[in-house]
């Protein structure tokens, strides 16, 4: 195990690696083609390949192969041996040193009175603001629901609205808010943290404060769309459709018994099996 651990700190020492990796894990479960990570990090292809097949032998990320692509992911297995790994011989004999991380680990379940949510999208015009007013519908009694862009337009999508009304939602409480709203000293300290589109998931941001619950439930985005009215109306339908399978799966989960890493795995379990169904649809 030891020549494991060395061999993959090995493989993240290197910045452009290690900028691989925290991709990868933060669209995890997601499998991203080669040429869509070199897209985002600005990575040409031979170099980018040299780095994959790095992190592959070291045991950090897994190949799929999908027609003529190969898809990458973080290997997640290879990663808690290392953490684990450290962590016990980091914290043997002197358990303070490591107080952060075991407090982390620990296996207790989190019960606040209500749990504080944050989507997060890009604009913050469609898709978070879908999972915002789904989850409040859901079980706006168990949570309370907030949505944020990291470039947020200064209006909510015409065709989003509609689909919302029709549905039912009440719409006074939604509105285009900024990332920066939910960093500051004074915003409420999140539980969960989702986003639910690429662009966001790729993104650089600061680790939030009180190590929330993170997931990626990437839905494709409906603004895009072209076509007709109806045409386009019907994409705005379906991302609403399927981010609201997964708020009903989320609301479903015994919060209350689940410590945080069986909640984490929930989580990620969530957006895996809904990637499976969109795949064999």
């Amino acid at each position: 195990m030891e020549k494991q651990v060395i061999s993959r700190l090995s493989a993240l020492a290197h910045p452009q690696r290690l900028a691989i990796f925290r991709l990868l894990m933060r669209r995890y479960p997601d499998r991203l083609p080669a040429g869509e990570i070199a897209e985002v990090l600005g990575l040409r292809p031979s170099t980018l390949s040299s780095y994959l097949s790095a992190l592959a032998q070291a045991g950090l990320v897994t190949q799929q192969r999908a027609g003529t692509s190969l898809l990458y992911s973080v290997e997640m297995t290879g990663m808690w041996q290392m953490l684990d790994f450290l962590t016990q011989e980091c914290c043997r004999g002197r358990p303070d040193m490591c107080l952060p991380l075991a407090t982390f680990e620990r296996d207790t379940p989190m019960h606040p009175d209500k749990y504080n949510v944050l989507f997060i999208c890009t604009g913050n015009s469609a898709r978070s603001i879908f999972a915002e007013a789904a989850l409040r519908a859901e079980a706006g009694d168990r949570f309370n629901v907030y949505s944020a862009g990291t470039k947020p337009y200064s209006e909510l999508n015409p065709f989003a609205l509609e689909v919302l009304r029709a549905k039912g939602h009440d719409l006074t409480l939604l509105r285009a808010k900024n990332i920066a709203e939910f960093q500051a000293a004074d915003a409420p300290r999140m539980d969960f943290v989702f986003t639910v589109c690429d662009r966001a998931a790729n993104e650089e941001c600061p680790a939030w404060e009180g190590q929330p619950i993170t997931g990626h439930w990437g839905v494709t985005d409906p603004v895009k769309a072209a076509g007709t009215d109806a045409q386009k109306s019907l994409a705005f339908q379906q991302a609403y459709g399927a981010l609201a399978n997964r708020i009903r799966a989320f609301a479903a989960l015994p919060l209350e018994t689940l410590d945080r890493i069986s909640l984490q795995k929930a989580v990620d379990d969530i957006a895996r099996s809904q990637i499976e169904t969109e795949q064999t649809a």
